[in-house]
């Protein structure tokens, strides 16, 4: 069994970020359905995706409330992108272990590997 970690960096505001969000999505999902533990992180301009993914409307939301349950956002960058209150709305709990944010560190600790998108 593998430890992963998927860290979603890209806002989805442009094709090249909405296809980086698509991948990391899809990535976690594939990983879930092996039966690996994985984690997916929200930080940066990342987390700017959350408020879309809970709209209906939305492509990928049905793939990303099957996610929910391993999703996380930084606390800091969604402070610092003006969406804090909608990442709350949304259901998914901060990362804040290290200064606000995920400790990398931390995960790393506990034998995961990283991925970023």
């Amino acid at each position: 069994m593998l430890k992963v970690a998927i860290i979603l960096l890209a806002a989805a505001d442009t094709p090249e970020g909405m296809g980086r969000m698509a991948n990391a999505l899809t990535t976690v999902e594939e990983l879930r359905d092996a039966g690996d533990e994985v984690r997916l992180l929200f930080d940066g301009a990342g987390v700017t995706c959350i408020p879309s993914l809970v709209d209906p409307e939305q492509k990928y939301a049905k793939l990303f409330d099957g996610l929910r349950p391993v999703a996380a956002a930084c606390l800091y960058c969604a402070r610092a992108y003006g969406v804090k209150d909608a990442v709350e709305t949304a259901g998914v709990p901060f990362a804040d272990d290290f200064k606000d944010h995920p400790s990398m560190r931390g995960l790393l600790a506990d034998g995961y590997e990283v991925i970023t998108f």
